[in-house]
């Protein structure tokens, strides 16, 4: 009867560790939820932010090619 009663008690013990590992999961899944988020609000601010230095240059660049003429002068 012993062992039988120190098996329901490691049972115990193992289904409040578990409970707890459950909890404990959670939170962090909340957490890991909550950092995705913020890092696409960033991306999504960076993008906004540096778009425009990038149609800056495409500008930059189409200026520059049509500037740039590839036929030799006639002297």
């Amino acid at each position: 009867m012993k062992g039988l009663k120190d098996l329901k008690k490691q049972i115990a013990k193992a289904a409040e560790a578990l409970e707890e590992a459950r909890k404990e999961n959670t939170k962090l899944q909340d957490e890991v939820d909550s950092l995705w988020s913020m890092m696409d609000e960033i991306t999504e601010s960076d993008i906004e932010q540096y778009s425009h230095l990038l149609k800056e240059l495409k500008t930059e660049i189409e200026e520059k090619e049509l500037m740039t003429t590839k036929k030799v002068a006639d002297c």
